[in-house]
């Protein structure tokens, strides 16, 4: 027992975690680390901040509880004494009611993450069972437990001690067997934004999806700006929020009125949902704009510094800086999006069907991001378990003007792409005073989101199939 090196080692269950401590002893009795975030996060460990410790104390050996699968993850260890821990999948998945059996003394533990159901049996007299959770426990809490028979027979568990011979509850001799289980609901995606042009994307995106795995929120819903939105709602029941929700009329955040809402909704707001991403453990993806930039740079990549031009740019800068303090984030930058709704291809299809010649400025270069690609990047890069940090994602494709794109569209529409009327942006905005300073190049590398298995398509394709009809 005390010559075990720290380690970490897989189970047949995903995510259960058994591990050797080091114990160190001495006439004296012993010593040793039980919870050491900094080594065991090195090995592997979840970094799952607990929050509070419990004991079970069982006075004689034969001691059998469980078993509960519970809405948190709990790290389990034995101060004194020794148990035969069992432990059953309980999730939804291709491993629901997979076993796993370890004996556990002080010298080893197990890290039990949610949905996995739990169980031990004392093999010693005045066993002490500790563990830690990271989530507080609650009544309402107890109520999403699912809880497994410790006799049923499908998963067989080879307790040492037969159970009629052991001391057990009445409440865990009543507890259902396999068959009659639902398995334990994983923890919701949250949608923030989902009545705009990314939000109804990210509906198509996750259709099929399980009932309870994803909630789309709209700003009736849940109002970003408001601070009661965020004090009402239990961040427990959450894994992940996809902030699609956004103030982007630029040119009108250049007024005191617009300036005040673009900060209350893409600066303040962020740094909330910030803060309970980070509290409650929970994965934000947040999305960003190529406006962080002044286009002074021909290909953006995503380590390159802020340098906003216009207040839109610059309230959206401050949000990703606060998103980056979250642990599990996501900053999904993008550019020039079309989707279900009003934007530039739609306006320029409009135009074409009405005999007009619109002039469109030539000197403003980037690709379009259709939602489609953006949405589906979003959840792949969620569903891989990429990497967390910062990603550019846009649609593929030649790097164009937006007089470039907007010849495209009158070809799909059947105009001749010579009548849009090519123009610069200093030329375009002469007449317009109050409009916000554009970068000029918008183009965002991909190789970082290609590097994770994800390609997006070309725009040129993504224009030729979009619905430009009203």
């Amino acid at each position: 027992m005390f010559s075990r090196p720290l380690a970490v080692h897989a189970t047949a269950i995903p995510g259960l975690l058994l591990l050797d401590l080091p114990v160190h002893g001495d006439t004296r009795g012993w010593f040793k680390e039980n919870w050491q975030r900094q080594k065991m996060t090195a090995l592997g460990l979840p970094d799952f901040a607990p929050v509070q410790n419990n004991v079970s104390f069982n006075a004689a050996a034969g001691t059998t509880r469980g078993i509960h699968a519970e809405p948190w993850d709990k790290y389990v260890s034995v101060a004194t004494g020794r148990i035969f821990g069992a432990w059953v999948d309980l999730r939804p998945g291709p491993t629901f009611g997979a076993v796993a059996t370890a004996e556990l003394d002080p010298s080893r533990a197990v890290f039990v993450p949610r949905g996995v159901g739990n169980a031990f049996q004392t093999l010693q007299d005045g066993t002490a069972y500790t563990y830690l959770v990271n989530d507080h426990w609650s009544a309402e809490a107890q109520g999403e437990y699912t809880f497994l028979n410790l006799a049923d027979e499908t998963v067989a568990i080879p307790w040492p001690i037969p159970l009629e011979h052991a001391e057990l509850s009445e409440k865990d001799r009543a507890h259902p067997r396999l068959a009659d289980v639902e398995p334990m609901r994983p923890r919701t995606v949250l949608v923030l934004g989902a009545g705009g042009q990314l939000g109804r994307a990210l509906r198509e995106a996750y259709d099929g999806a399980p009932p309870g795995a994803v909630e789309f929120a709209t700003r009736a819903d849940f109002d970003l700006a408001a601070p009661a939105s965020f004090a009402s709602r239990d961040w427990s029941q959450y894994s992940t929020i996809i902030n699609a929700a956004a103030y982007t009329a630029v040119d009108a955040a250049e007024a005191p009125e617009g300036r005040r809402a673009a900060w209350a909704v893409n600066a303040g707001a962020v740094a909330r949902l910030a803060r309970v991403a980070a509290e409650h453990r929970i994965t934000l993806v947040n999305v960003s704009s190529d406006y962080v930039f002044d286009g002074t740079v021909r290909v953006h990549q995503e380590d390159e510094p802020f340098s906003p031009l216009g207040v839109y740019g610059q309230s959206k800068a401050a949000g990703d800086a606060a998103v980056a303090a979250v642990p599990r984030h996501y900053t999904v930058r993008t550019s020039w999006v079309i989707g279900d709704g009003n934007n530039f291809v739609r306006t320029m299809a409009r135009l074409a069907s009405e005999g007009v010649s619109p002039a469109v400025v030539d000197d403003q270069m980037g690709r379009p991001t259709f939602t489609a690609d953006l949405a589906a990047g979003i959840r792949h890069l969620l569903e891989t378990g990429a990497p967390y940090g910062t990603y550019n994602l846009s649609s593929s494709g030649e790097v164009a003007s937006w007089a470039d794109v907007a010849a495209e569209v009158f070809a799909v529409a059947g105009r001749h792409p010579g009548d849009i009327q090519r123009t610069t942006t200093a030329a375009y905005f002469a007449d317009r005073p109050h409009t916000a300073p554009r970068p000029l190049n918008s183009t965002l590398d991909l190789h970082r989101i290609e590097s994770t298995g994800f390609t997006p398509h070309r725009w040129e394709d993504r224009l030729r199939t979009y619905p430009i009809g009203p």
